[in-house]
């Protein structure tokens, strides 16, 4: 069974950093991509940052210069590293992996999620 473990949350002020990393159980040649999103209770979720398995980035428009996503050099973790945090960052931020099964089909796995909250 495929998991996926988000760390790194927490209370920051703003302007302050947090690094969240997502260790997961998936096999590495198996991902297409893997990324982040984040949710506000009332909200829908959103896409935060992802990066495939080549190496190409995408960014929210609210995070470009600020979020930075990037895989360990074992590369079935996962980080985000958040600098210049805005109180409008506060979220559950949640880590994806897209990984391609053995009959062929794309499964995209979710962690419990880890909440970064941002001080005014």
């Amino acid at each position: 069974q495929v998991q996926l473990v988000e760390s790194g949350g927490g209370l920051v002020q703003a302007g302050g950093s947090l690094r969240l990393s997502c260790t997961s159980s998936v096999t590495v040649l198996s991902i297409k991509a893997l990324g982040w999103y984040r949710q506000v209770p009332g909200n829908e979720r959103e896409l935060v940052a992802t990066i495939t398995s080549g190496g190409s980035t995408n960014y929210a428009d609210s995070v470009k210069g600020r979020f930075t996503i990037s895989r360990g050099n074992v590369k079935n973790i996962l980080y985000l590293q958040m600098d210049g945090l805005k109180p409008d960052d506060t979220a559950a931020y949640y880590c994806t992996i897209d990984s391609w099964s053995v009959d062929g089909t794309l499964t995209t796995y979710w962690g419990q999620g880890t909440q970064v909250t941002v001080s005014s």
